[in-house]
């Protein structure tokens, strides 16, 4: 944990983890229509809140982020796997996706394809995977 006097760390944390957490919501967004997108957008959003842990502390993050990783992790899985073999149930080979175009309210007409649901498990499983292991390598028990 920083300094309790560090005040210029504290303060490019917040600058610094809603940059982060913005680069990782574009990657995420963008990428479901190329590789990467939940992947990288997971590894961004886990440096942004190590970041965090690292200035603030484990007792202030989780204040912010009350959050069981392991249980990001399994619902990350569960939807990844979900996606994956729900093409089975429309006689299609596995992990095949599909679009369509919907009307949104405030966005207006937007296409959603099955593999942003995909990516949105893989996203949830590496931030549980990454959160997981940090936290477990950095406690003290």
């Amino acid at each position: 944990m920083a300094e309790k006097n560090d005040l210029i760390f504290r303060t490019m944390t917040v600058l610094i983890s809603f940059i982060l957490f913005g680069f990782a919501v574009n990657l995420f967004l963008a990428g479901h229509n190329a590789p990467g997108g939940g992947f990288l957008g997971g590894l961004m959003t886990s440096a942004a809140i190590v970041l965090m842990y690292m200035a603030y502390g484990e007792r202030a993050v989780n204040k912010v982020l009350p959050f069981n990783y392991r249980t990001v992790l399994a619902i990350g899985l569960i939807i990844a796997i979900a996606t994956a073999v729900g093409s089975f149930l429309f006689g299609e080979p596995f992990l095949s996706q599909t679009f369509g175009y919907f009307h949104f309210p405030i966005f207006g007409e937007m296409e959603l394809a099955t593999a942003l649901f995909f990516d949105l498990g893989v996203y949830l499983t590496v931030i549980g995977v990454a959160m997981t292991i940090v936290l477990t390598i950095s406690s003290d028990r």
